[in-house]
């Protein structure tokens, strides 16, 4: 796996895909939002300012506020990868909120996917 890729890639162009696939999948842009405040520790106001920003996954992470503290929760596969067996940071974080953004999608509770 190319992890640099991950370190260049702007969160600004990803945050419209997840909006789709959670919309085409009958969830809100307000639910992605809130999964992602709950993983990264953005909130309403300081979640736009790293899109306007074009930031990429390495300063989105770098600068979020607080991983969750539950998130090492976050389990399974992703793109054929298990999530907690991922060994780059980075790359863990990020393969996080693909499999918060997934399970969303596929229509689990907010109460099971914010792991409560």
């Amino acid at each position: 796996m190319n992890n640099q890729k991950f370190y260049k890639m702007l969160f600004s162009s990803v945050y419209p895909l997840y909006i789709k696939k959670v919309e085409r999948k009958g969830r809100t842009k307000e639910e992605l939002d809130l999964v992602i405040y709950w993983l990264t520790g953005y909130n309403e106001k300081t979640l736009p300012l790293q899109i306007k920003t074009n930031a990429n996954f390495e300063s989105f992470f770098a600068n979020a506020p607080a991983l969750h503290p539950n998130a090492h929760l976050i389990t399974g596969l992703i793109c054929g990868y298990q999530v907690e067996e991922i060994t780059d940071p980075l790359v863990q974080k990020v393969r996080y909120l693909d499999k918060l953004v997934d399970e969303l999608a596929k229509g689990k509770s907010l109460e099971n996917i914010l792991r409560m």
